[in-house]
C-alpha cells in the first residue's frame, strides 16, 4: 500500500472519528458530516459514502432498538409509510443522479448540509399539541427522501418530533427505530440494483470498529460541554462541510473513476 493511498485511509478514518463525535453531540449528524468531509476531501464517491452510513445506521439501531416506540399508532403509521416510500424515491434518485448529473448531488447536499446546520441552532417551542397526522407524514416523507439520497434521514424529523410534546425516550425510539428501518431499505435497494461494490464493503468494515469505539467512549466519559458550545461547534463543521461542497472551484470526480481509497 502506497504512502499516498495510507494518508488517504487515516484521513477517512479521521472524518468516520469526527462524524461519530458529532452524532454522539447532537444525536443525528453523523450521515451529514461524513458525507460532507468525504465529498469535500475526494476521499469516495457519494453513492459510496452514503452506503456506508446506511451500515453504520444499521449497526447503531442494532445496539439502540429494543421495543416498538410508544408514539401514538395514528401517528406511526404516517410518520413510518411516508419515509419508507421517501426513501423509495431518494435512492432511485442518487442512482440517477450518480450516472447523469453528479454535480447536482453534490451541490444537493451541500444546501442540505447548510440548512441542518441552521435548524440545529434554531430555538423552537414545544407545542402545546400534537402535530396532525398530515404533518408527521410530511416530515417523514422529507426525511425519507433524505434517507435514500444521503442515507442521512435525521434532520427534518429530529426536528419535527423535538417540537412536539412527548417524553424523549418515546422521541428517542421513534428516531432509532425509522432510521433503522429507512437503512434496511435502502440497503434492499441498492443491493438489487448493484450499486453496493467493493469499495462500499471495504469502508464499511473500516468505519465499523471506529464508529463503535468513539461511541462507547463518548458514552463512558461524555464531554463536559455547555449545550451551546456544543451547539455552535457541530453548527461550525456543518457550515464548513456544507460551504465546501458548493464552492465553485471544487469538482466531484465520476463515479465511474475509482477514487484514492476504492479498490481497483
Amino acid at each position: 500500500m502506497s504512502g499516498s493511498l495510507v494518508q488517504h485511509h487515516l484521513l477517512f478514518a479521521a472524518c468516520v472519528i469526527l462524524a461519530t463525535f458529532t452524532q454522539s453531540l447532537t444525536g443525528f449528524a453523523f450521515g451529514l458530516v461524513l458525507l460532507g468531509l468525504v465529498a469535500a476531501f475526494h476521499l469516495a464517491p457519494l453513492p459510496v459514502a452514503a452506503n456506508v452510513v446506511t451500515v453504520m445506521v444499521l449497526a447503531n439501531a442494532a445496539l439502540l432498538v429494543r421495543r416498538l416506540p410508544a408514539l401514538p399508532r395514528r401517528l406511526l403509521l404516517p410518520s413510518f409509510g411516508s419515509s419508507l416510500a421517501g426513501v423509495a424515491l431518494g435512492a432511485c434518485l442518487l442512482a440517477w443522479l450518480s450516472d447523469h448529473a453528479i454535480g447536482a448531488a453534490r451541490i444537493a447536499l451541500g444546501i442540505a448540509i447548510l440548512a441542518c446546520s441552521v435548524l440545529l441552532v434554531i430555538q423552537t417551542r414545544t407545542r402545546t399539541q400534537l402535530s396532525s397526522p398530515g404533518a408527521f407524514a410530511f416530515f417523514g416523507a422529507v426525511s425519507g427522501v433524505m434517507g435514500g439520497v444521503f442515507a442521512s434521514a435525521g434532520p427534518p424529523m429530529v426536528f419535527h418530533l423535538y417540537r412536539q410534546p412527548l417524553d424523549r425516550l418515546v422521541v428517542r425510539d421513534t428516531l432509532v427505530l425509522l432510521f433503522a428501518v429507512n437503512a434496511v431499505l435502502r440497503l434492499l435497494i441498492v443491493l438489487a440494483q448493484g450499486r453496493f461494490d467493493a469499495a462500499s464493503l471495504m469502508l464499511s468494515l473500516e468505519a465499523l470498529p471506529l464508529v463503535l469505539l468513539v461511541t462507547w467512549l463518548v458514552r463512558r466519559y461524555p464531554p463536559d460541554w455547555p449545550p451551546a458550545a456544543m451547539r455552535g461547534a457541530v453548527f461550525a463543521l456543518l457550515l464548513a462541510a456544507g460551504a465546501s461542497l458548493l464552492l465553485p472551484v471544487t469538482h466531484e470526480p465520476a463515479v465511474t473513476s475509482p477514487s484514492p481509497i476504492q479498490p481497483r
